[in-house]
């Protein structure tokens, strides 16, 4: 154990999901250069792991801890009966959660899950879209879970019921279910995606079956990365600075390695940045 006072300069961060996604998902990596701008201002650096389930991770944090590895660790894809805040109190371990805070779950950057859910359907409801659909992200994820409550809520006000098909964020989800969408005998003149690689592949099953985008079939994206805007149409998408949602996670990170109090803040909300991808229903 090092002595009081003493730190490694390095802070954690463990991304419990498949490797091939983080090296095609642009979001984790402009995340992370966001956090590691930040702390190298001040010396720091991000340690990263990754491994393929969250026991794998709870054991990284396990081996940190007992080695004094990390000053602190950055806890994202916070989940349903998530161990992580008990664990990582039991080690002593400190940690920023990013998401929603509880009360295990703090000091936290907090994010708006909702809001941009229902200014993304407002936008399709005002180009007189009905039948909506969403290709999500893993429903075990707290954020997965208030951007569907966000939808239906805002449907079921406008008098719609809209499909949800749950995905992991990779091509081949993203491909798969769009095309179970349009193979029903009414598909959707809409579909909302909770990340940009989906997004794209959607586009690209479309194409290949010949549904005009956005003449029959308009898509909306998320995160805004370059994916995005290099598609053909370019994607409409509800557009996030990734990059900046890592400075202040850093800055909250910072505080807490400090011995100061944490401030709260909140993440960047996402916006809607209509393209060439959505269009009134004909």
């Amino acid at each position: 154990m090092r002595g009081a006072g003493v730190t490694t300069g390095s802070v954690g961060l463990v991304l419990a999901r498949p490797a091939r996604l983080l090296g095609a998902e642009p979001f984790f990596m402009e995340f992370i250069a966001g956090i590691e701008e930040r702390l190298a201002e001040d010396d720091r650096s991000v340690l990263l792991h990754v491994v393929g389930a969250q026991d794998a991770e709870i054991a990284a944090y396990r081996r940190w801890a007992a080695g004094s590895v990390v000053d602190a660790v950055v806890v994202v894809n916070r989940t349903a009966d998530d161990q992580r805040p008990r664990v990582l109190r039991e080690l002593g371990l400190p940690a920023l959660y990013v998401g929603e805070p509880d009360e295990l779950a703090v000091p936290a950057v907090r994010s708006d899950d909702a809001g941009p859910v229902r200014e993304a359907l407002a936008y399709l409801l005002e180009l007189g879209h009905r039948r909506v659909a969403r290709v999500s992200g893993p429903e075990t994820l707290l954020h997965t879970r208030a951007r569907t409550a966000a939808l239906l809520a805002g449907c079921a006000e406008a008098g719609i019921e809209p499909v949800v098909l749950e995905g992991d964020y990779s091509e081949e989800t993203g491909a798969k279910l769009t095309a179970a969408l349009l193979a029903a005998d009414e598909p959707p003149t809409a579909i909302l995606y909770d990340n940009d690689v989906m997004a794209v592949a959607g586009l690209n099953v479309a194409k290949e079956l010949g549904v005009a985008v956005p003449g029959q079939l308009s898509l909306v994206a998320w995160d805004d990365s370059s994916l995005c805007r290099l598609a053909t149409p370019a994607l409409t998408t509800m557009s996030v600075d990734v990059h900046q949602f890592g400075v202040t996670v850093a800055e909250s990170v910072l505080e807490l390695v400090g011995g100061q109090p944490v401030a709260e803040r909140w993440s960047p909300t996402a916006t809607l940045v209509p393209r060439q991808s959505t269009a009134p229903t004909s």
